[in-house]
């Protein structure tokens, strides 16, 4: 029996990995767990009395497209957060949590070729995972673009080679940026557009982490399209309740694409989607119609900003993240940083090697560790002060 080759230069999800690096080790200490980036604060007051309240339409299937009052709702959303309009018929499909739709939609809109050649995907490097199965699902070229300091932790994608750019189909681009929470300002989006239209490609954007910032709200996509006039089609944009309202397990998360992309994300869906129960579509449209619930909860991460300033103030390298909950603290080496850490004070962070690609024999993520900030206060104060102690401390 033998098994497709499209997947085997896949290494082990980032998890599995940690567990076996750790798996031979004891915690140094009470363990805190900074890994995954599962928020952890309160979620909406609301959730329990909605759901009951609609409870009974688990038993009916669920609108594989999304419910139009959940729609509307995230239509509503964009037009207050973005000012733009978005027809919720035409352009918005609900997913099932937008890893699902990351992967998907490559496969609903990637073409065969582009130009007669083999696709290429552009993904940043360091990135999350489910892009890179993605490019291996249809069968494209990855081409893993370094985002480090020398970039501003943002990927370059016009200093590509023209060759490159020529045959490349899809873009991811993830602002805020995980891990390193690099924001991609307006002039930065209004390039990409730009070389998106020059060289016939879409620009897939993840923005997951949109509404978890210190001061200043993150400019969307969509906004930046919108203002350039610039085709609809050639973008697509991701979101989700996982990190806006502490809902990861909720699974509720959105597409926006222009009509013809949309009919294409829901042909494909119509097929092989795994649609949203209607009472947690329920939930869904009362969280996107809501904002005190995520105020309260960004002010919160807010203190944990200035919590991890102080902590790691005056630590060579350090940079504080614009946006997102993640730490991105430079090492000498992530997986020995990694296990060193959490034999010595019990704290658990994830190798930033994990989450990249080496290229040339350099990996962008091997001399990081990503630090979840989804504690409380208290813990994360007491796990910032371990990891200081024991890693930048002599």
């Amino acid at each position: 029996m033998t098994f497709p080759e499209r997947f085997s230069n896949l290494p082990d999800y980032a998890f599995p990995r940690l567990r076996k690096l750790l798996a031979s080790s004891e915690p140094g200490g009470e363990v805190v767990d900074m890994t995954i980036g599962e928020p952890r604060h309160p979620m909406p007051p609301f959730l329990a009395e909605v759901l009951a309240a609609h409870a009974g339409e688990f038993a009916k299937y669920p609108p594989n497209d999304g419910a139009p009052g959940l729609r509307e709702a995230i239509a509503g959303w964009i037009g207050r957060r973005y000012g733009v309009a978005v027809d919720p018929e035409t352009r918005l499909t609900v997913l099932n949590g937008t890893r699902e739709g990351l992967f998907n939609t490559a496969l609903a809109l990637c073409p065969e070729e582009k130009r007669g050649q083999r696709p290429v995907v552009l993904i940043p490097n360091p990135f999350y995972q489910v892009y890179a199965v993605a490019a291996a699902a249809v069968g494209a070229e990855p081409v893993f673009v370094p985002a480090t300091a020398e970039t501003g932790f943002l990927p370059d994608f016009a200093a590509l080679p023209e060759a490159i750019l020529e045959r490349t189909a899809i873009v991811y681009m993830c602002s805020p940026a995980n891990p390193q929470g690099s924001v991609a300002g307006a002039e930065y989006w209004r390039a990409l557009m730009t070389l998106a239209e020059r060289y016939d490609f879409r620009v897939f954007a993840d923005e997951c982490y949109s509404e978890i910032y210190r001061d200043t709200p993150p400019p969307g996509a969509l906004e930046i399209a919108a203002g350039m006039a610039a085709d609809p089609e050639r973008l697509v944009v991701f979101n989700s309740l996982s990190k806006r309202s502490n809902m990861p397990g909720l699974r509720s998360g959105f597409v926006a694409a222009g009509p013809a992309c949309t009919v294409q994300i829901r042909r494909l869906r119509a097929y092989a989607g795994a649609p949203l129960p209607l009472p947690l579509q329920r939930v869904a449209e009362r969280a996107w119609s809501d904002e005190a619930h995520v105020a309260a909860s960004r002010a919160l991460y807010q203190q944990k900003y200035r919590l991890a300033d102080a902590a790691l103030a005056g630590v060579p390298g350090y940079v504080g993240p614009a946006a997102g909950f993640f730490l991105w603290l430079p090492v000498a080496d992530s997986e020995a940083a990694a296990r060193h850490l959490f034999e010595a004070t019990g704290v658990r962070v994830l190798p930033g090697a994990y989450l990249g690609r080496a290229v040339a024999g350099v990996n962008p993520g091997a001399g990081h560790l990503r630090v979840a900030m989804v504690v409380g206060p208290d813990e994360l104060q007491r796990g910032l002060g371990a990891l200081r102690a024991c890693l930048y401390e002599k």
